[in-house]
């Protein structure tokens, strides 16, 4: 996958995640919730097009490694609203698949760029 292709991939990502807390219920927990995902979910794209613009291979080391971090992150706020029955798992289960694979890719992208420094 070409950085272009992994730059889109996150920002379809982060499309899906604006899109699903949209679709959270107006209250404590939805807005709770929704800031957390939207803040994190969205995060992980915008590291990834910061890291296609480093500075140095340790700076894109770095921003890569961030941007796994927040899709972990994401990945536990999106098992949440699953565990709480907010969503069905048909609605939650194709973004959280979406979003271990970005953790794979960006975990590989770190160990590969880390190796080749």
């Amino acid at each position: 996958m070409t950085a272009e292709q992994m730059r889109q991939r996150t920002r379809r990502f982060a499309l899906r995640v604006v899109k699903l807390t949209s679709e959270l219920p107006q209250n404590r927990f939805g807005d709770t919730i929704g800031r957390q995902l939207l803040r994190c979910g969205t995060s992980v794209g915008a590291n990834y097009a910061e890291a296609t613009s480093a500075s140095s291979r340790k700076h894109f080391v770095s921003l890569v490694e961030i941007a796994a971090r927040e899709a972990r992150e994401t990945l536990y706020w999106l098992e949440l609203l699953s565990d709480c029955g907010t969503f069905p798992e048909r609605r939650i289960g194709p973004i959280r698949q979406e979003c271990n694979e970005l953790v794979s890719i960006l975990v590989a992208s770190s160990r590969t760029a880390r190796r080749s420094q």
